[in-house]
Order: structure tokens, then sequence, then C-alpha cells
């Protein structure tokens, strides 16, 4: 897959592009109904089936206090991409000068201009430029004026549901995994650097591997039986996201103890992959209680993966 990592500089446009353009936060099955046709229109043409994503998200940067918690990093949507068996991705820089676009100038100096495509694929509630004025019905006024095609792909509806990043994001932050998985067309993941922490979990006898959640969607607050995923290798993962009560963090924090792993994780890259909600966060009465408590998580974990027969050891 070819990544453009600014569109805005891309000067080699690419042959016969369909493109689609979006956020494609979590890259769920509402988005991959809209690759899918891409894709298949691209094979139609001989030509590339592009997505080009805005980045960051435009209210991380106009109202970061009320900004989504995003579902996929930049890294992570990558990969998806290329898994789904997109042609190219390109990243549009969102900042101020790309925000004062009007979607006139956006549409035929960057879309049509620099990244050279020649038909638009967009989700029901597709919108670009200053005011969100470019829309589905402005493309289509625009399409035979300025030489391109344009296509509407509807949402996907399951179980009655539109599936949507907001949904999707409400399913986590409720710990509903199970839900989120079905709308995601997979288990949720969340990747970050690890950082160093107090060293509380080694006392305990449970080393962990600490991560900020920043602004990524965070499941609710409790243990979780999950993957560890480092330098490519998979770990079962016993995972505590809160405050940890017994012993108190200030802030919200993705604690993973990482079965049968020796070594030093400060400074890694991580991602955890989220497989089933063992029990709510609680605070114990003494240590030993809290290390009897996750003794028996620990033995949980180990035995769920094992019945399931998907051990990643």
């Amino acid at each position: 897959m070819q990544y453009i990592p600014d569109a805005t500089q891309c000067r080699d446009p690419l042959p016969s592009l369909v493109l689609t353009i979006g956020s494609f936060d979590g890259v769920h099955l509402g988005h991959r109904a809209i690759m899918a046709r891409v894709q298949e229109r691209a094979r139609e043409l001989g030509g590339t089936a592009g997505l080009m994503t805005l980045h960051p998200h435009p209210r991380q940067v106009f109202s970061p206090d009320n900004a989504p918690n995003v579902l996929t990093s930049l890294a992570q949507k990558r990969a998806l991409l290329e898994a789904q068996g997109m042609d190219a991705f390109f990243v549009l820089p969102f900042n101020d000068t790309v925000a004062a676009f009007e979607a006139e100038r956006f549409l035929e100096e960057i879309i049509l201009g620099q990244c050279g495509a020649r038909h638009l694929i967009v989700g029901h509630d597709f919108a670009f430029g200053r005011g969100a004025r470019g829309n589905f019905d402005f493309l289509v006024e625009a399409a035979p004026r300025l030489g391109f095609e344009v296509e509407e792909v509807p949402p996907v509806i399951l179980h009655g549901e539109r599936v949507s990043s907001t949904l999707i994001r409400e399913c986590i932050l409720q710990g509903e995994l199970d839900k989120a998985e079905l709308f995601l067309g997979r288990k949720y993941a969340m990747e970050g650097e690890v950082v160093k922490g107090r060293g509380m979990g080694r006392q305990l006898g449970y080393p962990t591997a600490n991560i900020k959640p920043w602004n990524k969607a965070v499941p609710a607050n409790g243990v979780y039986a999950a993957e560890a995923i480092v330098d490519r290798h998979r770990f079962v993962a016993a995972v505590n996201v809160g405050i940890a009560p017994t012993i108190r963090h200030e802030d919200i924090t993705v604690e993973a103890f990482l079965l049968d792993f020796e070594g030093d994780l400060v400074r890694k890259e991580i991602e955890i992959v989220f497989h089933q909600r063992l029990r709510p966060e609680k605070k114990f009465d003494s240590l030993d209680a809290l290390i009897a408590a996750i003794d028996d998580d620990v033995a949980q974990i180990r035995a769920y993966f094992e019945e399931s027969g998907l051990s990643p050891a």
C-alpha cells in the first residue's frame, strides 16, 4: 500500500484514483463497506483504490477538551487499511490552513488536482471544507462541471442499529466489548508507549506495563483478559483499567501484567487486544486481599485462553 503522509504535498497523481474521504476512526464495518465499494470500482476502472483521512481529528484542534476519544491511532489505521487491501492511504494534516479551505478549493486543488481523484465514493454523513459545506449534494453538483464521478454508500445497519464510531465508542466506554467487537468486525485494541510507574505491581509480585491512555477510548474500569503485542510477539495479559483504588493512582491508567514474560517494557510500544471483562475494579481491605484477587484473576485469564484455544503463547 502506498502511503502519502501529506495529501497537500502530493505531486504525482495516482492513475484512475477512486477515493473515499473521512475520519474512518475505528475502521469498522460501515467503513469497510465503503472501502469494498472503492476497491470494486477501482478494479472496474483498472485504477487505484485510495482513502484519505484527516489527522488529527478536527475537534482535537478546535475543541481539545470536547474531542472524542479515538478508537484507532494513525498507525493502527494504516495497518488496518493495508490488511483490507487498499492501494493508497492519504493523510491530510489538519491545521488552521486546511480548516480555512473552502470546499470548492479543497476539491479542485487537493482531491482532483494533487491527488488526481476521478471517482469519489463517500459515506452518508460525509462532509468537508469550511463550514462542512462539501457534502454529497455539493459533489453531485460539481461532478459534471469538474469532470469526476461521485456516489454515496448507505450506512450499515446491524441488529437494528446504525454502525458508527460514536456507537462503538460508547460500547467500549461501557465495557460492552462483545457489542463493540460485533460492530468493529474484530476485537477492540489500543496501543501506546509504556511509561515508568511507581513499581507497586512488582512489589505485589505482578510487574505491570503502564500505558497512559491520553486521547484513546478506554474500556470501563475493571479487570480484563487480553493479549499484549510487543515487538510482534503476543502474550496473554491481565489488564486493569482504572485508578487501582487499593493503592490509588491519581489518573486512570491501563496496567498490563504479561504472563510468562520477562524483561523491561518501559518506552516500548505495546498493543492491548481486549478479550473479556472479568470484573469491575474493586478496593480491597488489604494488600494481601488484593494479591489473592490478582492470583484468581490471572488463573481465570490463563484458563480462558487455554480453554478457548486462543493462547498466543
